[in-house]
């Protein structure tokens, strides 16, 4: 039987651990007693630098069980950083990996459902929301809105997937390979290519605590996601500044048409709308350009994404 590490990146979950700690220790034992995988098979809360007691929390279930680890990083690196942490310290001791996010809405009960995908040759399992009933209106909108755009730029997503996956090792190990700073999993991981397939399952509301990604940081990371996989806003400006300049060209003939038979008042109204038309679309093409110069920036400097402070295996 193969091994199965869950790595859960945690940050201010204080008050979600206790039973999600409690919840997935009963799934691994379920999973082990039916054989589903071996009995070396663990659970590894990774705490992303949280500043409240999700670490004393993760040390006493690690005391409290021998199938939980937890890693702690030296300060708040992200969530993708976090996920990434907890795949590259594992990935030699296991044979696959799942990641989920600590509040208990990913259904722990597709985890069977993953396993027997790995066991008929998967590499990537995609855990995938059937519906989005528990999501507000405006939520639920802006996330099509978001899966549309990224196809539309031509970025390979899952539909409704988040960060909730099986890995094999092998596929942990080509997306170690890949080595730029700005990281958007959920773009990467479908760039891998091993053989992969869908689990939908049910989401639930969240079980304790807050939401870790408030309007803002979803607008960063829908952000990130563009950017960080597609050049075609760039080209969209290009193709903006040409028919600009095209429409320049017609309304020059037009207002030397008019100076020629006479009528040269000019309209003050179009010359002004004209100035902060183009002044906008200029501003906005320099911070998108600006955007990608950004991460040219921060890929060329190679930091570390992360550091280990403490692993309690």
């Amino acid at each position: 039987m193969d091994t199965l590490y869950i790595v859960v990146p945690c940050y201010n979950e204080e008050a979600v651990l206790p039973e999600t700690g409690r919840r997935l220790v009963e799934k691994l034992g379920r999973l082990t007693h039916d054989q589903m995988v071996s009995e070396k098979s663990r659970i590894v809360f990774v705490d992303d630098g949280s500043r409240d007691s999700t670490w004393k929390w993760i040390a006493q279930l690690h005391n409290e069980h021998a199938c939980i680890s937890g890693i702690r990083l030296s300060c708040n690196k992200g969530h993708q950083n976090a996920l990434l942490a907890g795949l590259s310290t594992v990935k030699d001791e296991a044979d696959m990996v799942i990641t989920l996010d600590a509040d208990l809405q990913d259904d722990i009960d597709a985890i069977d459902e993953f396993v027997k995908k790995y066991n008929e040759g998967c590499d990537i399992v995609y855990g995938v929301r059937s519906s989005r009933t528990t999501d507000t209106f405006f939520k639920r909108r802006t996330a099509l809105l978001f899966y549309r755009l990224m196809q539309t730029l031509g970025v390979d997503i899952i539909y409704n997937h988040a960060d909730y996956r099986l890995m094999s090792r092998r596929s942990i190990e080509a997306l170690m390979q890949f080595k730029e700073v700005n990281l958007f999993l959920r773009g990467i991981v479908p760039l891998i290519g091993y053989r992969s397939a869908v689990v939908e399952y049910e989401r639930h509301e969240r079980f304790a605590g807050e939401s870790k990604y408030p309007l803002r940081k979803m607008l960063a990371f829908a952000l990130e996601g563009v950017t960080s996989f597609s050049v075609k806003p760039i080209r969209l400006i290009a193709a903006a500044g040409f028919l600009i300049f095209s429409v320049s060209i017609l309304m020059l003939i037009y207002f030397l048409v008019l100076f020629l038979l006479g009528k040269t008042v000019a309209g003050w109204t179009s010359i002004v709308i004209s100035i902060w038309a183009i002044g906008g679309l200029q501003i906005l093409s320099v911070g998108i350009i600006g955007e990608y110069i950004g991460k040219i920036y921060l890929e060329t400097k190679g930091r570390p994404k992360f550091f280990v402070e403490q692993y309690l295996k």
